[in-house]
């Protein structure tokens, strides 16, 4: 029977997101897995995997905010901005305090522009850059406009600076801290990285690759599947009647004659949602659908078959 929905992954450390996805698939028996928003192999933490037709979710799903917690080394920057690379500055033992530091972190909150760090999977003519780095290829990146909710310096002990924060999907946490190392002069990289939650999903939520192993030798890995009806919980939803059901999978028009009752004093639907989720007399999610420009009709776009 095919599996669709999402898996909260905890990533452990030496592993690439692509790395989890092929052993999802392997335990899972099927090729429709993939990831959304890329862990670095020596980062852990909170990574969406979906499985089937959640995978058609993806342009919902990527834009969900990300909360970090980690480490920075404060006195060089790497070519990589982070542990993994070699020292692209000299060593500084000029430190500064608790004060200002927590002073310059406040600069990157906020809508700012960023550029990622040349070894990272941005596409540069279709060749991710980290390839062109690693061939010593001359090329720029550019920057790219990202929103840090919060960059809090939770502890200091020189040089690391343990923080926290909350950023918009796109942001390179490697590049916070080393544009954070520019700015204070001494130089830094990302010495650890932990993601705690990608929107709604948080660590509490996520299944250990090993769990999920040990799930899947005993038949039992689909119990670990979050299924369609719970993704995109903020996503206003409408109840069709039976008989639309068909139109749904036709992808015609629905007014609202096809749907439930509404509560009372309520519209069909909520008109100012951009998109809407339909479900049917089952409970079962049947399709997303936006609302016509004069708010009388829904249109079906992403159909679930």
């Amino acid at each position: 029977m095919p599996i669709d929905g999402l898996l909260v992954i905890d990533k452990p450390a030496g592993l690439t997101s692509h790395d989890v996805v092929a052993r999802v698939r392997q335990l899972l028996g099927t090729r429709r897995v993939g990831h959304g928003g890329t862990l670095d192999p020596d980062a852990t933490g909170v990574l969406i995997v979906a499985v089937g037709q959640a995978t058609r979710f993806f342009p919902y799903l990527s834009k969900e905010d990300k909360v970090y917690e980690g480490a920075i080394r404060l006195g060089f920057a790497t070519d990589t901005y982070d542990a993994s690379g070699r020292p692209s500055t000299e060593e500084s033992r000029d430190f500064p305090g608790f004060e200002d530091l927590a002073g310059a972190m406040k600069n990157f909150e906020g809508r700012i522009l960023q550029t990622p760090p040349a070894y990272s999977a941005k596409k540069l003519g279709g060749k991710p850059a980290y390839k062109l780095a690693r061939a010593n290829k001359e090329f720029i990146l550019k920057p790219s406009c990202v929103t840090v909710e919060w960059f809090k310096l939770r502890d200091y002990r020189p040089p690391l600076a343990f923080f926290e924060t909350k950023c918009s999907a796109g942001t390179y946490v490697r590049s916070l801290a080393h544009d954070l190392g520019r700015r204070l002069g001494c130089g830094a990289h990302l010495d650890a990285l932990r993601r705690t939650s990608v929107g709604p999903y948080a660590l509490g939520d996520a299944v250990p690759l090993d769990r999920l192993e040990a799930a899947a030798g005993r038949g039992e890995a689909a119990a670990l599947i979050l299924p369609l009806e719970q993704l995109l919980a903020g996503v206003p939803a409408v109840a069709v009647l039976p008989e639309a059901e068909m139109r749904i999978r036709n992808g015609a028009a629905l007014g609202p004659v096809h749907l439930g009752p509404p509560p009372p004093g309520a519209p069909p639907f909520p008109r100012e949602a951009p998109v809407l989720r339909l479900f049917g007399e089952s409970g079962k999610l049947l399709a997303l659908a936006r609302p016509s420009a004069d708010g009388e009709n829904l249109h079906p776009f992403l159909v679930i078959s």
